[in-house]
């Protein structure tokens, strides 16, 4: 059998899958594409031709440099304590201790569950009335009344960062997790008779192990963060005062609630393009580092 004739029925059998590409993402790409050059509203007209006035409008409007700013931080603090959370999450859990398996099953929970409801649940927590982290601020002497955590640009992010932390480090802690099965027990026994301490242990022995991993977790996290849009929207809808209104919030605002079909296509189109620079620039650092390693 030659190597032609195995390329092309490579190829035939990828044909339906293919199509279905094409015609799934292909055609509405292209079609968003030729909407962002037009003013068309989201009902009722087909909209002119416009040129580049939506990407410029776009890219020098306020509301976008804010939008991106806030995502910018978002997805920075977020993963950042994720990352973290995670890998101390994932060392705890490959000790052995009675309750392990309990512990590791319990862990997944956050990350199980659907965000909406990850959303609905923080919303109540932050509830400025009957929220349970307000009273238990209070009862331990912490605040003297009731906050709105949600209600106040002050905290708001701060608040919306800490609920995404809770759902989605472990993930990370699970790769971290499976990646500290793979380190070699004998290693890790002889740097303790050398008399390695235990950042010496953790930095030269068991993070080569966690790198290439973790950077994967890294990638993964930092372009769902950069897109960030349901978590956000159930629990302010990018308020108050578009202090938590990240890119996709803005993207759905221009498209939906101002029926600016036309402006809110090219942000669309902005978005995908920093979100593939991003996943370009990961990949080609984790090439490195697996070149590296």
């Amino acid at each position: 059998m030659t190597n032609n004739w195995i390329t092309t029925r490579a190829w035939l059998l990828m044909l339906p899958l293919l199509v279905v590409m094409i015609a799934v993402i292909g055609w509405p790409l292209i079609d968003t594409i030729r909407l962002s050059f037009t003013d068309a509203k989201l009902v009722g007209t087909q909209g002119s031709f416009v040129g580049l006035d939506n990407y410029v409008k776009v890219l020098s409007g306020s509301n976008f440099q804010r939008s991106l700013l806030t995502t910018f931080w978002f997805a920075v603090l977020s993963v950042s304590a994720e990352m973290v959370i995670g890998v101390l999450a994932a060392l705890l859990l490959n000790q052995r201790f009675y309750g392990r398996s309990v512990l590791r099953a319990l862990m997944i929970l956050p990350w199980a569950l659907p965000t909406v409801v990850n959303a609905t649940l923080w919303r109540l927590i932050y509830n400025p009335e009957y929220g349970a982290l307000n009273a238990l601020l209070v009862q331990l002497g912490m605040l003297d009344s009731y906050r709105s955590w949600l209600g106040e640009p002050g905290t708001a992010l701060a608040s919306l960062i800490l609920a995404d932390c809770w759902k989605n480090f472990p993930l990370v802690a699970l790769i971290a997790l499976a990646a500290l099965q793979a380190v070699p027990r004998d290693i890790t026994a002889a740097s303790m008779v050398d008399g390695a301490g235990v950042w010496s242990r953790f930095r030269f022995v068991i993070l080569p192990y966690l790198a290439g991993p973790l950077m994967v977790a890294l990638v993964l996290r930092t372009i769902e963060a950069f897109k960030v849009f349901d978590i956000i929207w159930v629990m302010t809808r990018g308020g108050p005062a578009n202090s938590t209104r990240t890119l996709s919030i803005l993207v759905y605002q221009e498209a939906f609630s101002f029926q600016r079909a036309g402006s809110g296509a090219s942000l669309a189109l902005i978005v995908t393009l920093l979100v593939t620079v991003l996943a370009v620039a990961y990949a080609a650092l984790i090439r490195k580092t697996a070149g590296a390693s």
